[in-house]
């Protein structure tokens, strides 16, 4: 498996993840078990931000990587 189809696989992992988290904050009826899952859900939105920018990069610094 190439580098981009790495990065790929694990960006498409975090936006799962991401998504399940916005779903478990909006289904808790606890709320401070819904303010982590919101909390951790920018976390995990900042990661995917740089893993976005990471994946930029590579494709313009190495063309054969463009997906």
């Amino acid at each position: 498996m190439t580098v981009a189809a790495n990065v790929n696989q694990c960006l498409s992992t975090i936006k799962g993840i991401e998504a399940e988290l916005s779903t478990l904050a909006l289904n808790t009826n606890v709320e401070e078990a819904s303010r982590v899952f919101h909390e951790t859900m920018l976390v995990i939105d900042e990661i995917k931000l740089d893993l976005e920018k990471r994946k930029n990069e590579l494709e313009v610094k190495e063309p054969q990587y463009k997906g």
